[in-house]
């Protein structure tokens, strides 16, 4: 328990300086402007260059992985999206947001740092994979369902080029498929160059949780959904233990593989969700609600999953 503990403090602890920071401090939401671009810009990409330049590009086409991740978290979205649409007759772009909420976990700023500090570099491959793939198909699924809600009022030719070009040109995304080409070509890095990547990609997770924490502070808790009831847990609890289940029926999965996996999908709900409802208009208030209380749930759920994983108490194969 106490190594869970040591891996947690500094972790929660960032998101909690950053909090009060803001609370204390009383800046503008603007003045995080510089930081979360710095964030996305930078620090980030460089990270997922390093973790994917540098390993062999045979672990880096997994597809069935990728597939196999991918699918058991749209389980989850498409569960959410049907009990919202058919059960409580929300709309379609409220079912949307909400099934994000309960599906699109906050990879990017806490996987890399959690999953490399609990599982060692290791689990380097499957975090630059899930955050890549995952991010891209949301940036895709997103303004899709939105236009079908009627919320998106761009062209079909507008909507299409818009989302080609959000995910051809994400910095994660960009930056992970820059280290898939150095990876297959097998190219020498020059040791400045590995050097000032290296600097960037250790800046990424203090900076990371940090922000997030501020990001918290300047979204108070105003309007709680009833939609909470099922999509904290869904988050939660629901998609790691979909993640797992995929992952263990496939089978032929390293370890440190099916327990990044878990671990990532065990995140609380990503702060693009929020994004994603204010760009749209939809849901603003109440995905912030959900982001905050998923968040302050996570400190115990996420403490959870790792005794889980580092105990030996997930097994690695369900089925013969």
């Amino acid at each position: 328990m106490a190594d869970i503990v040591s891996l947690l403090l500094p972790f929660f602890g960032l998101i909690l300086i950053g909090y009060i920071a803001a609370k204390a401090t009383k800046q503008p939401a603007e003045a995080l402007g510089w930081l979360n671009t710095f964030i996305i810009y930078a620090a980030l990409p460089a990270l997922f260059f390093k973790l994917v330049s540098r390993t062999p590009i045979e672990e880096l086409t997994r597809v069935d992985f990728i597939v196999t991740d991918i699918a058991a978290t749209y389980a989850v979205f498409i569960l959410l999206f049907v009990i919202g649409r058919v059960v409580r007759g929300n709309s379609l772009a409220d079912c949307t947001i909400q099934s994000f909420a309960g599906a699109y976990g906050n990879i990017g700023y806490m996987g890399p740092g959690l999953a490399l500090l609990a599982l060692g570099e290791g689990a380097a491959v499957p975090v630059a994979l899930i955050i890549c793939f995952e991010n891209a198909l949301h940036f895709i699924v997103a303004p899709a369902l939105m236009a079908a809600a009627g919320d998106d009022k761009r062209s079909a030719g507008q909507l299409v080029a818009d989302i080609v070009r959000k995910v051809a040109l994400h910095p994660f995304i960009l930056s992970t498929a820059l280290g898939f080409a150095v990876a297959a070509l097998h190219i020498d890095q020059p040791p400045a160059f590995q050097r000032l990547v290296d600097y960037l990609a250790q800046a990424a997770a203090p900076c990371a949780l940090f922000a997030m924490g501020v990001t918290l502070a300047l979204r108070p808790l105003k309007r709680i959904p009833a939609e909470i009831s099922y999509i904290v847990p869904a988050k939660l609890i629901l998609h790691p233990i979909a993640v797992f289940v995929a992952l263990t029926a496939i089978g032929g999965f390293e370890p440190v593989w099916i327990q990044a996996a878990v671990l990532l999908a065990s995140l609380p709900t990503a702060t693009n969700v929020f994004v994603i409802g204010q760009q749209y208009g939809v849901w603003q208030e109440r995905a912030s609600a959900t982001i905050l209380i998923t968040t302050v749930f996570s400190v115990v759920s996420v403490s959870l999953w790792l005794i889980v994983i580092r105990s030996g108490l997930l097994p690695l194969q369900l089925f013969p």
